[in-house]
């Protein structure tokens, strides 16, 4: 496994983070391909076994569940200063109205039931899962800083938002010396590439890390959807159950570039998913890529994935049938 800097830090971290979503409570949203406890914990040894180091979690996740499993994995499988902990703050953990949302109160007392949770006393990087709207930013951006300054967590991260933005936060982090982002967590795949317009230029100017969420684009690209089946398939749970997948794409674009992307893996002697994330671990700027496991094969085959070689008229191949599309992930 290689190790390389997130962003302009000193963070070593794997060129592959695990997406830790998929451990919690299968009841969760209805979601069965979410593992259990006891499932999750093989994923995790294996990753570690990898050298995988970087593991991303949320208390949105199972609401809690995740982060306490993931806590608890590491804790029995791994030193705490072996491996990098990211977790997130915004989304609902209730139907109180402080509940949500980046306001002072509910990130100082998310981060102190994250903690709780993994069973750590700091996390290495701290992310707001979404821009929140009904907070100034200044408030927001002020209560990370003393998380920071409070040891609770090392470094800041942002997750899907627009370009302007972004750098709105990163300027007043810088004019109040607060402490700053230094990676962002986007919505980065072969079927979605709109961040190609701004954040990822952005990002490569500023010396962010980018760790893209769904660089398989929930499952399109391992190449199990149908065309003209609305993207509903009946070999996996999650394309049975994923409505978010088939809201986002279902294009006829979408399974024209499935169909290069299975094209290419033949030639290649790979699967199609291992095609797609190698494209997104080598496109400029990308620091690691997030990849779920629900499946005993899936961390070995994304593993594997880092020595495959794409030259560039495979991902020009790869490229080529792809038009603009609306901005997404970003709800």
């Amino acid at each position: 496994m290689d190790y390389v800097n997130l962003g302009s830090t000193g963070l070593r971290v794997s060129r592959l983070c695990i997406g830790c979503m998929s451990f919690g409570d299968p009841a969760w949203r209805g979601w069965t391909w979410v593992r259990n406890e006891e499932e999750s914990r093989p994923f995790v040894r294996q990753a570690l076994e990898a050298g995988i180091n970087f593991f991303d979690t949320a208390d949105f996740y199972s609401v809690g569940a995740s982060e306490r499993i993931v806590g608890k994995a590491l804790a029995d499988f791994a030193r705490r200063d072996e491996v990098v902990i990211a977790t997130k703050v915004c989304l609902p953990m209730g139907d109180g109205p402080n509940q949500r949302g980046l306001s002072r109160k509910h990130v100082m007392e998310s981060i102190d039931a994250s903690l709780t949770r993994l069973g750590t006393d700091y996390v290495d990087l701290y992310q707001i899962h979404r821009w929140d709207y009904d907070t100034p930013v200044e408030e927001t951006l002020e209560a990370l800083d003393d998380v920071v300054r409070a040891g609770k967590a090392l470094y800041l991260g942002a997750s899907s938002m627009h370009a302007w933005q972004f750098m709105k936060a990163l300027g007043i982090q810088r004019a109040e010396g607060f402490a700053p982002f230094v990676s962002m967590q986007d919505f980065y795949n072969l079927l979605y590439r709109e961040e190609e317009r701004e954040m990822l230029p952005l990002c490569r100017s500023e010396g962010i890390g980018v760790i893209p969420w769904s660089p398989l684009a929930r499952g399109w690209l391992a190449g199990n959807r149908s065309r003209g089946g609305n993207g509903v398939e009946t070999t996996t749970d999650r394309g049975e159950t994923d409505e978010n997948g088939r809201n986002y794409f279902g294009l006829d674009q979408d399974f024209d570039i499935v169909d290069r992307v299975k094209d290419l893996a033949a030639r290649l002697g790979a699967r199609p998913a291992q095609v797609a994330l190698t494209w997104v671990a080598n496109t400029p700027g990308v620091t690691a890529p997030i990849v779920g496991a629900s499946k005993p094969h899936h961390i070995a085959e994304a593993v594997a994935a880092l020595d495959l070689v794409l030259e560039d008229a495979d991902r020009a191949f790869l490229e080529e049938p792809y038009r603009p599309r609306a901005v997404q992930g970003h709800e």
